[in-house]
């Protein structure tokens, strides 16, 4: 009832999954993220156990295969299953259950994969891929959005359209990036422009939040007041 594609960008570390969908809120259910661990999506007849099981795995060292192979093993829906996942060595791998309904499969390469079923066919996944692969150039959110639309393109869900996510980590434990359009009748142009919103007021600021490197982030209050009125803002903070 899905497709979409997990990926690695070795320069920054990011993990992310795009995925879009004729189902309420793919966002909540499909995509699994890890900082130095990995990208999974779960999907079709969701079981989202098994990202969380994946991801442990890898973290524990385990290929993408033997961590799908393993979460598998236990589920006895498996063959209603869909789930894919790339690890920070760039290895991807993918499983499509039997019976997951047609028209369904995966396309998988160093970095990142893509997969899908209930699909209008084949040509959703390969020119989802071939537009990740062109794309090389553009950052990695716009890179995923542009993909799928591309996948959107040659025929998408056979249902249609109605919800999209992207989730993106780079060195946090939660996201840098959690875009989701839960129902909507253009998701992917929804999506589009809520990652224009992201880009412009929330991607630049990143740095300045409590992050690892730096615990309590920004808190030089005569700067930030500044910024505000810089902006046309009357605030101040209390003293």
């Amino acid at each position: 009832m899905t497709w979409s594609i997990v990926a690695h960008d070795p320069e920054s570390g990011a993990f992310a999954v795009a995925v879009t969908t004729c189902s309420f809120a793919v966002g909540a259910s499909c995509p699994h993220v890890r900082a130095g661990v990995g990208a999974v999506s779960t999907q079709s007849f969701t079981n989202r156990y098994l990202g969380p099981a994946v991801l442990d795995a890898m973290a524990r060292g385990l290929s993408p295969a033997a961590a799908i192979e393993g979460a598998l093993a236990g589920d006895e829906g498996r063959h209603l299953r869909q789930i894919h996942a790339v690890d920070r060595f760039g290895r991807s791998a993918a499983f499509t259950g039997q019976n997951c309904v047609e028209w369904a499969g995966e396309q998988t390469a160093q970095g990142f994969s893509v997969a899908g079923n209930m699909l209008a066919g084949p040509q959703v996944v390969h020119d989802t891929l071939a537009a990740f692969t062109v794309g090389a150039n553009q950052p990695l959110p716009e890179r995923l959005a542009m993909a799928l639309e591309a996948g959107e393109a040659a025929g998408g869900d056979r249902r249609g359209r109605q919800s999209a996510a992207i989730r993106l980590v780079t060195t946090e434990d939660f996201p840098d990036l959690d875009i989701r359009v839960d129902d909507h009748p253009e998701p992917l142009k929804e999506l589009t422009r809520l990652l224009g919103i992201w880009r412009r007021d929330r991607a630049p600021y990143l740095d300045r939040q409590p992050r690892k490197a730096n615990p309590s982030g920004v808190i030089d209050m005569a700067a930030t007041e500044a910024a505000w009125k810089a902006a046309g803002l009357d605030l101040r903070f209390g003293r």
